[in-house]
């Protein structure tokens, strides 16, 4: 068994009083965040003072106190407090170099609140949120079960009520299997296996992109601030919705069959912030999702037993022949298919690769290379679906 935490996400549909007070609710906790971000920023430039968490926590009880804000008292306290915890860590990851500076939110951007034990009630009569009096009407898809710590609300920029509940459980490690894969993350095809699979890119963006265009263009010629803006706003918003929900599933299900199927997974670590500053790729590298691939494969291997390994970007996994190890000078990206002049060996660009990738992994798991970026195996893996 193994002990992971898993967010189970659904969608609700708030009575209108609710909506105000979610709304409510939400404002709040973003005034309180962007509140203390300028408190920190002009603590630290201005007067070179480093103002922590528990700082912040004896300035919001002041501010809830002052006759012009005395309006924070309208929501739950819970959920102020984790916005100054949600700050605190946002400086801790600029700190250790993981994220950049924090900015400020925005009443336009997705609106979200969590609320911490004492915050919510969650039993068989439904989930019920602090300063309400009736219960989410959820649409519950599936069973929690584990033990909730927390419910983080959400509401996206297509106007859906979304409930995150996350959960601490207790999960089956997988019995385990022969198989072991490389896989070669592409655009034209999205992951090419060692075993010679292939799965097309779905480009979800790419076939959304003309009725994207007509809902852009309809946008533009809304006057700003009318209520027709606003209804032509959510309609591009929810073509938006529509393309993320589908890549979404579709990388879940690609990366849960991967698991199951494989003891373990290979994969090279690529560069995607890097690789999107090519203009004339972008949109394409964006479209196929390859960092959601590797989240996923991440944290489910932690979770399953599986082990997940990826390989340095820069070992030569298309240059190399998969038959007797020789390595091309150069290999011009639009030759798919080459032969070695050492052993005459024929490859298929794509497979080749996937091949030793897989070899590179088997070897960074036995301790004869140093290819290893990181390697996650057996551990407790957090992270949602």
């Amino acid at each position: 068994m193994n002990t992971i935490h898993r967010a189970y996400k659904f969608r609700f549909y708030p009575t209108p009083e609710q909506a105000v007070q979610l709304a409510r609710t939400f404002g709040c906790a973003r005034f309180v965040y962007n509140h203390f971000l300028r408190v920190r920023a002009d603590g630290f430039f201005k007067d070179k003072e480093r103002i922590g968490y528990n700082e912040t926590a004896k300035r919001l009880t002041v501010l809830k106190q002052q006759p012009e804000t005395a309006w924070l008292c309208e929501v739950s306290n819970i959920v102020l407090q984790q916005s100054l915890r949600n700050l605190d860590a946002a400086f801790q990851n600029f700190f250790q170099k993981r994220t950049k500076y924090p900015t400020f939110k925005s009443k336009h951007d997705k609106q979200s609140a969590r609320y911490q034990i004492g915050g919510f009630r969650f039993k068989e009569d439904g989930l019920w949120l602090a300063k309400m009096n009736a219960p989410l009407d959820m649409r519950w898809s599936r069973k929690i079960k584990g033990v909730v710590s927390n419910v983080t609300i959400s509401k996206d920029k297509a106007g859906r009520y979304f409930a995150s509940l996350l959960s601490t459980e207790e999960v089956e490690l997988l019995p385990v299997a022969k198989s072991v894969i490389g896989i070669d993350l592409g655009l034209k095809d999205a992951i090419i296996t060692s075993e010679g699979q292939i799965v097309s890119n779905p480009k979800f963006y790419h076939k959304a992109e003309v009725s994207l265009a007509k809902a852009q263009r309809l946008l533009s010629r809304k006057q700003n601030g009318s209520k027709n803006r606003e209804k032509a706003r959510i309609k591009v918003a929810r073509v938006h919705a529509r393309i993320a929900d589908s890549r979404n599933d579709w990388a879940h299900k690609l990366t849960t069959k991967l698991m199951f199927e494989n003891q373990m997974v290979s994969a090279e670590s690529l560069n995607v912030k890097g690789m999107v500053k090519n203009h004339c790729l972008a949109k394409a590298i964006h479209d196929v999702g390859w960092g959601k691939i590797v989240q996923q494969l991440e944290y489910k291997a932690a979770w399953y037993g599986r082990t997940f390994v990826q390989v340095d970007r820069f070992y030569p996994s298309s240059k190399r022949c998969s038959a007797c190890g020789y390595i091309l000078p150069s290999l011009d990206l639009s030759v798919r298919d080459w032969v070695c002049p050492e052993c005459g060996a024929s490859h298929q660009r794509d497979i080749n690769a996937a091949i030793n990738i897989r070899e590179a992994g088997i070897a960074i798991l036995a301790g004869v290379d140093m290819l290893r970026i990181h390697e996650h195996q057996n551990t407790a893996g957090h992270a949602g679906i």
